[in-house]
C-alpha cells in the first residue's frame, strides 16, 4: 500500500494511508455532494474500535440523515475535532479539512479490497447510469 494513496469503498468513505498501519478515513466528494449542506456529524470516540461495514457514527444534512459505514477495521486514534464544530468542512473539503477519522488499523490488507480512485470514478459512472431510473434513491 502506497502512503498518501486515496482508497474509497461502496459506502462513499475514503481511506488514505499515512503509515504502515495508520489511516485517514472521510466522506467522499460524491456522499457530500449528494448530501447537501451537512448540518451535523457524530463520530465515535478516540480508542473505539471500529469494524469494518459496521456503522462508525452519523452525518446529518438538509436532505437526510446517513450512517458512516467504517471501510477498514481499527481503532480511532484521532477524530476530527473541527467537523464537529464545523460539519460543513466536509462540504467544503471532503478530502482534505473535512476529513474524519485517523485509525490505527486492525488488518492493514484490509485495504486491498477498497477501490482506487480510477475504480472508484468508474463505480460512480455506473451508479448515475442506475440513478438515471431510480431518482428517489438516495447515495
Amino acid at each position: 500500500m502506497i502512503s498518501g494513496e486515496m482508497l474509497f469503498d461502496e459506502a462513499h468513505m475514503w481511506v488514505r494511508v499515512e503509515d504502515e498501519d495508520t489511516a485517514v478515513m472521510g466522506l467522499s466528494d460524491y456522499a457530500q455532494d449528494m448530501l447537501g449542506e451537512i448540518i451535523f456529524v457524530e463520530l465515535p470516540e478516540e480508542g473505539a474500535a471500529l469494524t469494518r461495514g459496521d456503522a462508525c457514527g452519523t452525518v446529518e444534512s438538509v436532505k437526510s440523515v446517513e450512517d458512516l459505514l467504517a471501510p477498514a477495521s481499527g481503532e480511532v486514534a484521532r477524530v476530527n475535532e473541527e467537523v464537529l464544530d464545523a460539519p460543513e468542512t466536509i462540504n467544503q473539503d471532503p478530502h482534505g479539512d473535512g476529513w474524519l477519522l485517523e485509525v490505527k488499523l486492525e488488518d492493514p490488507a484490509e485495504l486491498d479490497s477498497l477501490m482506487t480512485e480510477d475504480e472508484y470514478e468508474s463505480y460512480l459512472d455506473t451508479m448515475e447510469g442506475d440513478r438515471d431510473d431510480d431518482d428517489d434513491e438516495e447515495f
